[in-house]
């Protein structure tokens, strides 16, 4: 039980669990049949948890390094052989479980983990670090529409969303470790712009997100546009704009890093909210 504890905490299990949920809503949205969606939530799953523990695998020298005490694999409650085995189980297991999917979502879904993984390998360290992100939460609302019947990728406008959604969360994510990264060499994009640039860049490319949703969904008639969607597009403009607002008259804080989280989760809402809409 111990191991299985150390694995767990190695997974970044807020993110695992916010992803999960989110492939959940989605495919609750498109409206898939039980088996289909509990074999899309759970591959999902499997997958965020391979990504989070291939991260900390990773990363173990540079967290023992900077006294990093909350990492499991840092602190030496699991091994990096265990922790690599785990890693790589749980990656093939989310492939497996694609496979009576079909096809089109083994292969989407492979490349959002591949993309991860190739963050996790050193991306994460280059100005290019905000790739894996477009790339694997882009394609990331297709994972739900190809796993239906009649499988099909997700239209334009939620591509936009799930990018302008990994956007953030990269911007962000990191804000918090800024210090650390810089005294091991970790030095992508996020890095490279500041933490006040990164909060605005983040808190533009939701609103972004949400502007792509509300005309896609209701196909370019803002006339067509459901109360909810309105609701939450405003929710969405709102905290981004405190966000804006706050990165540029006060110093970085983690508040620009939860403030910018709350508004990717307020379209990540806004998207699910729009439902078989988002089906190309």
């Amino acid at each position: 039980m111990r191991t299985v504890r150390a694995l767990w905490g190695s997974s970044h299990p807020g993110p695992t669990l916010v992803v999960t949920a989110l492939a959940l809503a989605l495919g609750i949205a498109t409206g898939l049949e039980a088996w289909r969606l509990v074999l899309l939530t759970t591959s999902v799953f499997a997958g965020q948890l391979s990504v989070g523990i291939s991260n900390d695998a990773l990363d173990a020298a540079r967290d023992r390094a900077v006294g990093r005490t909350d990492k499991p694999i840092a602190r030496g409650d699991v091994s990096a052989r265990v922790a690599w085995g785990a890693a790589l189980g749980l990656l093939g297991s989310a492939l497996v479980l694609s496979v009576p999917l079909e096809w089109r979502m083994l292969a989407a879904h492979a490349l959002a983990l591949g993309s991860a993984w190739a963050y996790n390998a050193g991306l994460k360290s280059t100005p290019w670090s905000i790739v894996p992100f477009l790339v694997s939460f882009g394609i990331f609302p297709s994972l739900a529409t190809l796993s239906a019947p009649d499988p099909a990728f997700a239209a334009w406008w939620a591509w936009v969303a799930g990018a302008a959604l990994g956007a953030a969360v990269h911007l962000t994510n990191v804000l918090p470790d800024l210090d650390d990264d810089a005294r091991t060499g970790v030095r992508g994009l996020p890095h490279r712009l500041g933490p006040r640039v990164s909060a605005i860049v983040a808190a533009l490319a939701v609103v972004g997100g949400a502007v792509a949703v509300l005309l896609g969904a209701a196909g370019g008639d803002l006339a067509a546009v459901s109360p909810v969607s309105w609701v939450f597009f405003g929710a969405v403009v709102a905290v981004a704009g405190a966000t804006a607002w706050r990165a540029m008259a006060r110093p970085p804080t983690r508040t620009l890093f939860r403030l910018v989280m709350l508004a990717a989760l307020l379209l990540a809402a806004q998207l699910v909210a729009s439902g078989s809409a988002f089906v190309a």
